[in-house]
């Protein structure tokens, strides 16, 4: 997942107290009593200013006031955003199996990082996407440990949202019925999430 803290919006004067994600292409704050979602793409300009990181919008600024000294590190993160490759982990030389995913500038990345990519279970596995829209196709994972490496990872990729056919919880409880426990969650997509799967460090 992104960067996520504690933190005071401000907007018009007025402030709210809630906690601050950072994604990719969005900030999702949520208050006590509300929700709001900061489009990145919309940003005139993005500056520090003390503790605060300030998002200057064509209808005035917003200010998130941080812990200290994180503000600069969010100012770097949105100028300089992680590849989808970077968030998932993805190193030249890797083995990667692509079971389902078929998010064309996805695999175009993918190409551009690895060369070939495995559309079978391949021993051994650095990377395993598992692209799923029912629990029935979460049964596969047990049968995906098998071929992964120690340290490896199996990333679980379904619709979010409205359109969300898959839990979190429900991707989190099959993994761990496989053996698996979950660690890390990122914007795979705009409609679709990824959730990465390891095996436990006991057992590596």
């Amino acid at each position: 997942m992104g960067l996520e803290t504690n933190c005071t919006l401000e907007r018009d004067r007025r402030k709210v107290a809630g906690k601050a994600l950072l994604e990719t292409d969005h900030i999702a704050f949520r208050g006590r009593t509300q929700r709001i979602t900061l489009a990145l793409t919309e940003v005139l300009r993005v500056e520090v200013q003390g503790d605060a990181l300030v998002l200057e919008y064509e209808a005035g600024p917003v200010r998130l006031h941080l812990a200290t000294g994180m503000a600069m590190t969010w100012l770097a993160r949105i100028r300089n955003p992680r590849s989808l490759m970077d968030k998932l982990g993805v190193k030249e030389g890797m083995t990667v199996v692509v079971l389902g995913v078929t998010d064309g500038d996805f695999l175009q990345q993918l190409e551009r990082r690895v060369g070939r990519y495995a559309t079978q279970p391949a021993t051994p596995s650095d990377v395993i996407l598992l692209g799923a829209e029912s629990t029935d196709e979460l049964a596969r994972l047990a049968a995906l440990r098998a071929v992964l490496v120690p340290n490896g990872a199996i990333w679980v990729v379904h619709r979010k949202g409205k359109e969300a056919t898959l839990r979190d919880v429900d991707v989190f409880a099959a993994g761990r019925r496989a053996g698996l426990v979950d660690n890390k969650v990122v914007a795979f997509s705009a409609t679709h999430t990824a959730e990465r799967l390891v095996i436990p460090r006991s057992e590596r």
